[in-house]
């Protein structure tokens, strides 16, 4: 019981947040991790399953609604996934135990503002991994702050 529970505790304080493009995820962050606690590697495969999992959910949900904000997608063992589409079809996926649907939102749309300069800087190529420091930064900046 105390295991599972700490793994329980792990998995809602924990929040994985991936921008994921055509064929591939760009981008990949972890954010606020259980403090005493170590992340097995099978927790961090499983929440990377149940992302990759709603991708489909994402691509159906976008053809049900005009909005870029698709809220949460999908719901499983208390943590969903809530998903921003861009115009250009990348999306921003969110792993978290329940938070607020006003701080995912904000989050999402200074998000997308940092992607949108980021994707003007001509050194960046469309639909490639994300590797700047400063991306990394401001991304965990804005997570610290609505997440």
């Amino acid at each position: 019981y105390t295991v599972l529970n700490c793994v329980t505790m792990a998995n809602q304080s924990s929040l994985l947040f991936v921008i994921v493009g055509k064929n591939e995820p760009l981008y990949e962050a972890e954010f606020n991790h259980f403090p005493g606690s170590d992340r097995t590697d099978s927790l961090t495969r499983q929440n990377y399953f149940v992302l990759h999992s709603s991708l489909d959910l994402v691509d159906k949900s976008a053809w049900t609604s005009n909005n870029m904000y698709l809220r949460v997608v999908d719901k499983v063992n208390n943590q969903h996934v809530s998903t921003f589409l861009t115009a250009g079809n990348i999306k921003f996926m969110l792993l978290h135990g329940g938070k607020s649907d006003d701080s995912i939102r904000n989050f999402f749309l200074e998000v997308y503002e940092l992607y949108v300069k980021l994707s003007m800087n001509p050194f960046y190529m469309y639909d490639t991994p994300i590797i700047s420091k400063a991306f990394d930064s401001r991304v965990r900046s804005c997570a610290r702050r609505y997440l």
